[in-house]
C-alpha cells in the first residue's frame, strides 16, 4: 500500500454499491450477487452459480473530494485448458459520469476449466489490490466498476479524503435480464458491455441480470426480477434455450407466458419490453445443442457449432428464426391487454449485414466493437423520443 497518503478506510456498505441484488459476507469481506438467496438456493447449475456471482453492471459510488482510491479485492478468474492465460479483468472509473481510468487487480483465485468435461479446479491466491490517483480536487461523485468476467469479493476500501453515499440522482431503473451477450463476454471492459453503454446513452442506472448461459427463462430469476424495483424492464431470451437444447416449441412458449406473468405480478405498469435474439449464423435454422468444436481446441482456437439437424425443426425443436416468430406472436397477444408490452426484434440490433462487418468471432458471441454497436443500436430503439424506453 502507498504510504504518501492520509487514508481513510471506508466500511463496504449496501449503500456504497448498486446494481447487486445481495451481499453475501465471506471470510474476506462482501461478495455482490446478481440474484437474490432465495433464488440461488434453487439453482442448481453450476454455471449459473459462477455468472450471477460476476458482478457485471455492478459498482461502487460514492460522493468525495479524494484524489486517491484503493480497492482490497479477490478476485476469482477463469482460465480454460489448452488456452493461453485470460486477460486480467478491468476496473473502470468513472468521475461525475465521465471515463477517468483503469486498472486491473492482482493476486486472487484461478478457476480452471476443462472445455471437454466442464470440470474446474480452484488454484487459490492472495487479497489485491486496484489504485487510482490523480482524480481531480474537489467534491465529486465517483463510480468504479467491477469486473464483469470476475468473481469479486470486496474487502476494503481506502481513500484520502472521506466518502459518503451517493445521493439520488432521480434517474430512472433499468432492470435487464439477458444470455452471455447481455452479461458482456468478450467486451473490453465493464462498462463496455452492451447494457452499460445502453445505459449511458439513455440516462439510467444498469441493474444487470445478464447471466452468461443461463438465460433459461429460470422462475426463480422472474421472480427476482418481479421483487426488484425498476422503472424499466427488459428480458432477452432465445439464445441459450437453443444453445442448451432445452426446449422444444410445446414448452417454449408457455414459459415464456409465465417469466412475464411472473414479472407484471410486480410490476403490472412497469414498460417491459420483450427482446429476440440477435443474428447468429450457426443457429438461424440449425437447432442445438451447441458445443465447442473439439477439432478447434486442439488448435488453440474457441469455437463453437450447432449439433442439431435442421429437418428437427418439424419435430418442435427451436432455432432462432422459431423463437422470433414466437416472441413476436407473443407479444401481439398479450399487448392488447398490456399496452406497456412491448418487442423488439433482436435482428435490429445485429442482423446479417452487421454479422458481414461485425463478424461474431466464435461464431456465438459479440466481440468489443460489436458490444458498442448493439449498445448503441439499442439506446436509438428503446430510449430515443418513441421507444418504449423513451422519458415521458
Amino acid at each position: 500500500m502507498h504510504t504518501e497518503h492520509d487514508w481513510i478506510t471506508t466500511p463496504l456498505t449496501a449503500d456504497l454499491l448498486r446494481g447487486a441484488l445481495d451481499l453475501e459476507r465471506t471470510e474476506h469481506g462482501l461478495l455482490p450477487h446478481r440474484l437474490p438467496a432465495r433464488a440461488r438456493a434453487q439453482n442448481t447449475n453450476a454455471q449459473l452459480a459462477m455468472a450471477e456471482a460476476q458482478p457485471s453492471g455492478v459498482r461502487l459510488v460514492f460522493r468525495t473530494a479524494a484524489t486517491a482510491v484503493e480497492l482490497d479485492t479477490l478476485r476469482t478468474k477463469r482460465d480454460y485448458v489448452g488456452f493461453p492465460s485470460r486477460p486480467d479483468g478491468l476496473y473502470d472509473l468513472l468521475v461525475d459520469g465521465r471515463p477517468a481510468g483503469q486498472a486491473s487487480g492482482t493476486g486472487g483465485n484461478v478457476l480452471t476449466v476443462d472445455m471437454a468435461t466442464w470440470d474446474g479446479e480452484v488454484t487459490p491466491g492472495p487479497v489485491g489490490t486496484v489504485r487510482f490517483t490523480g482524480l481531480p480536487a474537489g467534491e465529486k461523485d465517483v463510480e468504479i466498476w467491477l469486473p464483469h468476467n470476475e468473481t469479486t469479493e470486496l474487502v476494503a476500501l481506502r481513500t484520502d479524503a472521506p466518502v459518503e453515499s451517493l445521493p439520488d440522482r432521480g434517474r430512472r431503473v433499468w432492470l435487464h435480464h439477458g444470455s452471455s451477450i447481455s452479461h458482456g463476454s468478450d467486451a473490453a471492459s465493464p462498462t463496455a458491455i452492451w447494457p452499460a453503454i445502453a445505459a449511458s446513452l439513455g440516462g439510467v442506472e444498469l441493474v444487470n441480470l445478464g447471466f452468461g448461459g443461463s438465460a433459461m427463462l429460470d422462475p426463480f430469476t422472474a421472480r427476482a426480477m418481479r421483487d426488484t424495483p425498476a422503472d424499466l424492464i427488459s428480458v432477452k431470451t432465445g439464445i441459450n434455450i437453443v444453445n442448451g437444447d432445452v426446449m422444444r416449441l410445446r414448452a417454449f412458449g408457455p414459459a415464456v407466458h409465465g417469466f412475464l406473468d411472473t414479472i407484471r405480478d410486480g410490476h403490472p405498469d412497469t414498460p417491459l419490453l420483450l427482446v429476440s435474439p440477435i443474428h447468429c449464423a450457426i443457429h438461424e435454422d440449425t437447432p442445438g445443442p451447441t458445443a465447442p468444436d473439439l477439432d478447434e481446441i486442439g488448435k488453440g482456437r474457441l469455437l463453437f457449432a450447432a449439433m442439431g439437424d435442421p429437418a428437427e425443426k418439424t419435430a418442435g425443436k427451436l432455432t432462432l428464426g422459431v423463437i422470433r416468430e414466437e416472441l413476436a406472436r407473443i407479444v401481439r397477444q398479450r399487448a392488447a391487454d398490456d399496452p406497456n408490452l412491448h418487442y423488439l426484434d433482436g435482428l435490429d440490433l445485429y442482423g446479417a449485414s452487421d454479422a458481414a462487418a461485425l463478424p461474431l468471432p466464435d461464431h456465438v458471441h459479440p466481440d468489443a466493437a460489436t458490444h458498442r454497436h448493439i449498445g448503441e443500436r439499442f439506446g436509438a430503439l428503446a430510449f430515443a423520443e418513441g421507444g418504449p424506453f423513451a422519458e415521458r
